[in-house]
């Protein structure tokens, strides 16, 4: 873990705010700040430094450090965008200021982007053709008569042929001035998170026999809060594969509206050029540029909720006690190629294998039925391991039609084949069973991971 680095006056304040939003005190906050800087771990600081912390567990402790490093980033990257607009010589009291109360990452780019150095633009081509001057008298829309032509040709040069090329020009600055607009960067923004909706449509590709995993995306809709964070993950899959089309949809007319508030003024001679650069940055720069930051948002909130599901699933599952001194029977359900079988002692060794047939399209049933009584009699199994892959749930039931045919007391239990089909094409899988094919050696994780989750 990197030490942290606090600076001056910041230091009380980021503790302020730490100690507000997680409602402890700030002599603990102080301490494992402290504690974090001395590039302690959190495991360690939670289990040894109960003292200093008033006893945060390690949760706690983590959405602390995450929430301090933002923070300090925060406030780096303000002190980098003053010096920039310091040395531009553009800083103002209301930048300053706006700096000052910024307290997202995002809304200090949004100040920040008037200032930045740009590509070359529509924009900044104006600009050398020396058109900004209009671009003044078209936002600022004082003239109530006249014709903006009459204006325009003062603006004609050896680059600028007619007053259109002068009047296209200057609405290619206002629009790129209105893109740079942080207010409007925040509506358009929260417009596009309350009410965006997340549309995803088939690409055009060759039929397969199959029907894709995506294919309940080919024509599909959702609104962007209210997506789970599994759905998102999908749709990005999708996407990623070249099968999905994804894009974010809001009311384009409503967004304009909100943005020509701003703008337009009192009516004009110029009020239908400023109309038509609003439209223009909108579908040119704007949606674009937030419709990227919405699908990043939501795509790193749903890798975050992912991780913590994952989380949560892999303690249930190590967790899980396990059953020992047991003969188990395991059973790699299958359809086409049959349900591998195994069985293993009550110390995993491997006593027995077989294939058996007993889910479409073979449904060798009772053949199957046979081959497995005389293994549960033969090695004195106690219980059925199946795991949770294809075929699962018909393989379920056949055991269970089993179970109730035979005399022997035995249970069954579904497990989790995750890293199965690793283990058994694995170097080690091999090493350990050379005379066994893959399948096979995949039948004896799944009755080893019962036997012990570890």
């Amino acid at each position: 873990m990197n030490i942290l680095i606090m600076k001056g006056n910041e230091k009380m304040n980021i503790l302020k705010i730490l100690s507000d939003e997680f409602k402890i005190s700030e002599k603990y906050i102080t301490n494992i700040v402290t504690l974090i800087d001395e590039n302690n771990t959190i495991p360690f600081i939670a289990r040894y430094r109960k003292e200093l912390t008033g006893s945060c567990d390690d949760q706690v402790l983590r959405e602390i450090y995450d929430r301090l490093k933002y923070l300090r980033n925060l406030e780096e990257r303000k002190e980098e965008v003053i010096s920039s607009i310091n040395e531009q010589g553009k800083m103002t009291d209301e930048i300053a200021e706006a700096l000052k109360n910024a307290v997202t990452l995002s809304s200090v780019e949004d100040i920040y982007r008037p200032y930045r150095q740009k590509k070359k633009t529509r924009a900044t081509i104006a600009k050398a053709k020396g058109l900004e001057p209009l671009y003044e008298i078209m936002v600022n829309q004082a003239e109530k008569s006249g014709l903006p032509e009459d204006f325009a040709k003062n603006f004609i040069n050896d680059e600028v042929e007619n007053t259109e090329d002068a009047l296209n020009g200057a609405m290619d600055i206002l629009a790129e001035a209105v893109s740079d607009n942080a207010d409007v960067r925040k509506i358009i923004r929260e417009i596009y998170m309350k009410s965006g909706m997340l549309t995803t449509s088939k690409k055009c590709k060759e039929e397969s026999d199959e029907p894709s995993v995506y294919h309940m995306y080919d024509e599909y809709s959702e609104n962007v809060s209210k997506m789970p964070s599994h759905r998102i993950l999908a749709i990005n899959r999708g996407e990623k594969e070249d099968y999905l089309k994804v894009s974010v949809e809001v009311d384009e007319e409503f967004c304009v509206g909100k943005i020509e508030k701003l703008y337009v003024k009192e009516q004009s001679i110029w009020t239908d050029y400023v109309k038509a650069a609003i439209a223009d940055s909108f579908k040119r720069l704007i949606a674009p540029s937030v419709e990227r930051e919405i699908r990043n948002t939501i795509t790193e909130n749903a890798d975050e909720q992912a991780i913590k599901i994952f989380g949560l699933n892999l303690k249930a599952l190590l967790m899980q006690p396990p059953i020992k001194g047991k003969t188990v029977l395991a059973l790699d359900p299958a359809y086409r190629t049959g349900c591998k079988i195994a069985v293993c002692d009550s110390t995993g060794k491997v006593l027995d294998t077989t294939v058996v047939y007993p889910t479409p399209p073979q449904n060798k049933v009772e053949e199957a039925k046979v081959i497995l009584k005389k293994l549960i009699k033969k090695h004195n199994v106690e219980i059925i391991s199946i795991g949770n892959g294809t075929a699962s749930k018909e393989s379920e039931i056949f055991v269970a039609e089993l179970i109730r045919e035979i005399p022997e007391k035995i249970s069954y239990m579904v497990v989790s084949e995750a890293g199965a089909s690793v283990y058994s094409a694995s170097k080690l899988g091999a090493a350990e069973f050379p005379q066994f094919d893959v399948s096979l050696r995949s039948a004896v994780s799944i009755g080893r991971r019962l036997q012990d989750p570890m």
